[in-house]
């Protein structure tokens, strides 16, 4: 039962998130070394809790329970890390839609290039969008795994210094294709909120029949966790509860990202 359980927590923290293998990065970052914060919101930033849970259960309950509160914290911490990863991305698109409004209104007003550029990269409010969005403008080169959108912004640099066309009328069309993307996502996930908000509701029912058994003057937790039959249904419950949540989560991550 135990190697079963570990087994479970093993595949949580190693399950593909979906999208993986898309470029969503507004900024690579090749060749640098991971830092404590790059550390913690990777695999140690779901390992790390999860062995801490799982000590603490060994403490106060059995390994049964131990190794379920570790599952439960993986699947938490998961989740935790791609809201995280989602609205990072989303702070990027919107700092790239301000920088590029910058660049259109300086183009359009005469300005050279090379000051367009650098007063669109001063105007960037993330600093990680500008670092990836002025070399872009300057050498018309996206660097390796760049997200999508700067590449198209280099062909465009590209297009515009070969053929001589208007760059601002390139760079106001990629605006304004990333400004409906985001209300886009914004209609997506205010249509999504009530379908996600039963499902929490839903996921926190058991907690609250624990509860409410407890209150009656039952012991329900001690059944569940001191004979067969209860850690049986315990497993098998928090199991279930652990698919529902998943597959809950990657419907509604699949059709905001759609």
């Amino acid at each position: 039962m135990i190697a079963a359980l570990l087994c479970l927590v093993g595949a949580l923290l190693v399950w593909p998130s979906v999208g993986r293998g898309r470029p969503r990065r507004l900024v690579p970052a090749p060749g640098r070394r991971p830092d404590a914060a790059r550390l913690l919101t990777g695999r140690a930033g779901l390992l790390l809790p999860a062995l801490g849970v799982a000590a603490g259960g060994l403490v106060l309950s059995t390994p049964v329970v131990a190794g379920l509160a570790a599952g439960c914290a993986a699947v938490a911490g998961r989740a935790v890390q791609q809201r995280a990863r989602a609205a990072a991305v989303e702070r990027g698109t919107r700092a790239l839609v301000e920088a590029l409004g910058v660049l259109v209104a300086e183009l359009r007003a005469g300005r050279p290039l090379g000051d367009a550029t650098a007063t669109a990269v001063d105007g960037c409010p993330d600093p990680r969008v500008a670092r990836g969005l002025g070399p872009v403008l300057r050498l018309g080169e996206a660097p390796p795994g760049a997200d999508p959108t700067l590449v198209r912004i280099a062909a465009a640099v590209r297009l515009s210094a070969r053929t001589g066309c208007s760059l601002a009328g390139v760079a106001a069309a990629v605006e304004d294709d990333l400004r409906a993307r985001l209300r886009a996502e914004e209609e997506l996930r205010s249509a999504v909120a009530g379908p996600r908000a039963s499902a929490t509701v839903l996921a926190g029912l058991p907690v609250l029949g624990l509860l409410m058994g407890s209150g009656v003057g039952a012991d329900p937790w001690r059944v569940l966790t001191t004979t067969g039959p209860g850690t049986v249904l315990l497993v098998l419950g928090v199991a279930l509860e652990l698919a529902g949540i998943t597959w809950t989560g990657r419907l509604v991550r699949r059709a905001v990202t759609a």
